[in-house]
């Protein structure tokens, strides 16, 4: 045993194999075992780095700026995570070889470095010692095999979440806008392959659900273009779905809502895994942040289009209200907790953010080459105040 007292070495001993458990059990929680519980620790590290971030990126001048600052958060912090692991088991170690010997706190640390990361300069002839020393040399490489066999989990999910939303890009614009979506759809014919559209989306959404509450860093990880975001584009299409849902109740329902459920479930599930909150079944009379006056200004849009419309907007509002208050404040609440590109009818930022709208190209053909964007409404509304465009 150590040379200091017994109680102190029982202390150092206990709190060294507190230290160990605690850090074993946090990476089976995050890499092994993933539950949508992840541990405390890891998620801590993920939040610290997050707000460093954010802060760092208030100072930019504008969102491209702020995205492109964020950008590096998220996998930092799997850097970071590892990191805190190696220290932790390190300081644990370095406690239990305390509370074994008659070593001195430097060389315990020492001893323990030598062993943690297989360096082998410093191990000491005794028994108890070099068990110890066996099982910190096999905790190293075992930490960071696990995380390495991890990354592929992780960027294989994030690849798959950006395939569709980078689909979108020509669909509905960036960013992404569900008025914009059934506009274009419109604008080319193609309204009647809206159904194909929502039922790819809600199994998008289903493998979203599953992989970011149990992978939360991949609700940070930012897509390659800062006009892009994964909850913008799945708010989009769920808009684009309660809409035609709301205008035509005589069209089969059955994608749209399904849609619509699945998007309802991943945003709660997710913010709830992020610690914000998500009611089951929210008041479907209670107000929305899309007031009537805004929704018949987009129905005029789509109208002078040609999207097809059985109701009136005074008529199909009460309904659209009704399905977007199922996901309207989870889905502000989580956007504004990633800091996701400020697009139309997604909620405040902070800092406040000017909304971007996207701009739809000139949709030009053969037989009309001279055909412009200026045929087709801005989806931002008259003015010259417009903000500044997406694509």
């Amino acid at each position: 045993m150590s040379a200091t007292s017994l109680p102190a070495a029982i202390a150092c001993l206990v709190l060294g194999l507190a230290i160990v458990l605690g850090v074993f059990s946090s990476i089976l929680r995050t890499l092994v075992v993933p539950r949508g519980v992840p541990s405390r620790l890891s998620r801590g590290v993920l939040r610290t780095t997050m707000a460093v971030f954010r802060t760092a990126a208030r100072r930019a001048g504008s969102y491209v700026g702020r995205d492109r600052v964020l950008a590096y958060a998220a996998p930092l912090s799997l850097i970071l995570t590892l990191l805190t692991w190696l220290a932790l088991l390190f300081i644990g170690y370095a406690l239990m070889l305390f509370a074994f010997s008659t070593l001195s706190w430097a060389s315990a640390l020492r001893e323990a470095g030598s062993s943690l990361f297989t360096l082998g300069f410093a191990s000491t002839d005794r028994g108890q010692l070099t068990a110890l020393d066996f099982l910190a040399a096999l905790t190293g490489p075992l930490v960071v095999g696990l995380l390495v066999g991890y990354l592929p989990s992780i960027y294989g999910s994030y690849n798959r979440r950006e395939v569709e939303v980078a689909m979108l890009h020509s669909r509905a614009g960036e960013p992404n806008w569900g008025p914009e979506l059934l506009a274009r759809f419109s604008v080319v014919a193609t309204v009647e392959e809206l159904p194909g559209l929502w039922i790819a989306w809600e199994r998008w959404a289903a493998d979203v659900s599953e992989s970011h509450v149990n992978y939360p860093v991949l609700t940070y990880v930012r897509s390659a273009q800062p006009m892009r975001n994964w909850l913008i584009s799945l708010l989009a299409v769920m808009d684009s779905a309660a809409m035609d849902l709301a205008l035509n109740p005589q069209l089969s329902q059955g994608p749209a809502r399904y849609a619509l459920r699945e998007g309802f479930v991943a945003i709660r599930d997710i913010a709830r895994a992020e610690g914000l909150a998500a009611p089951d079944d929210p008041d479907p009379t209670q107000p929305i942040d899309v007031t009537p006056e805004e929704f018949a200004r987009v129905c005029a849009m789509l109208a002078s289009v040609g999207y097809p419309m059985a109701r009136t907007p005074q008529e199909a509002y009460p309904d659209f209200r009704g399905w977007r208050v199922n996901y309207e404040r989870s889905a502000y609440a989580l956007a504004s907790l990633i800091d996701a590109v400020p697009a139309a009818w997604s909620g405040p930022r902070h800092p406040a953010q000017d909304t971007i709208y996207p701009r739809r190209p000139p949709n030009r053909t053969p037989g009309d080459p001279g055909a412009s964007k200026d045929k087709y409404p801005d989806p931002a509304g008259p003015g010259p105040d417009a903000p500044a465009p997406g694509n």
